[in-house]
């Protein structure tokens, strides 16, 4: 094998590492804004982790995150929680930061 190989090998390998992390932060963002809106509707501990699931299933539908947005606050707001869309995206990339720091934190 030639070191151009294992220089391509070790590119694709990082590629993969750093594709996997995005995704499970992601995930984690996501669990992390489920919880933060099944608290403000006063869901279970049980509901909550339905819920945080359930969110984590949303970001699934569509590329992007409109299907998870779209998700949380049509849910808060037939929950009769006044929310607006700004608020639901404010509180998603404050959930991106912490699920960051959170793996971070891990490694």
């Amino acid at each position: 094998m030639t070191t151009f190989d294992d220089r391509e090998k070790a590119f694709e390998a990082k590629f993969a590492r750093d594709e996997e992390l995005a995704f499970r932060i992601t995930a984690r963002r996501n669990r992390l804004l489920g919880e933060w809106a099944a608290g403000l509707m006063s869901l279970t501990k049980e509901e909550t982790e339905a819920y945080a699931k359930a969110v984590v299933q949303a970001d699934f539908e569509e590329a992007g995150d409109e299907d998870v947005i779209g998700k949380v606050l049509g849910d808060l707001v037939s929950a009769g929680v006044d929310m607006d869309e700004a608020r639901v995206r404010a509180a998603l990339g404050e959930k991106a930061a912490e699920a960051r720091r959170q793996f971070m934190q891990q490694s």
